[in-house]
């Protein structure tokens, strides 16, 4: 029954992160609900929300480890780097809000 709960907490926090998160790529908003990115995150996220571990270092170093094809896959940058700074804050106060409603 855990699985159920736990896949349902994970389905909730990658709606929030899919219409809030973006990627700043030439000035256009990509959220990563529309690129698809907001589940396989949350997946990596969830774990720490669920640990009280939530911190800028730690959420920056999961950005940092997932990467992004552009050109076809040509070139690869990790989505910590297409992310503005606001859209980092806006994911901790995010993960930070999801914990509390736990």
């Amino acid at each position: 029954m855990a699985t159920p709960n736990a896949s349902e907490n994970i389905e909730a926090l990658a709606a929030e992160i899919g219409e809030n998160i973006y990627m700043d790529i030439a000035k256009w908003h990509l959220y990563l609900g529309v690129a698809k990115l907001h589940t396989p995150l949350a997946e990596k996220l969830m774990p720490m929300v669920a640990s009280d571990d939530i911190s800028e270092d730690n959420v920056t170093k999961i950005l940092a480890d997932i990467p992004i094809k552009l050109g076809g896959g040509r070139k690869t940058v990790a989505l910590a780097d297409l992310l503005p700074m606001q859209c980092l804050v806006n994911l901790l106060d995010l993960l930070e809000d999801y914990q509390r409603n736990l």
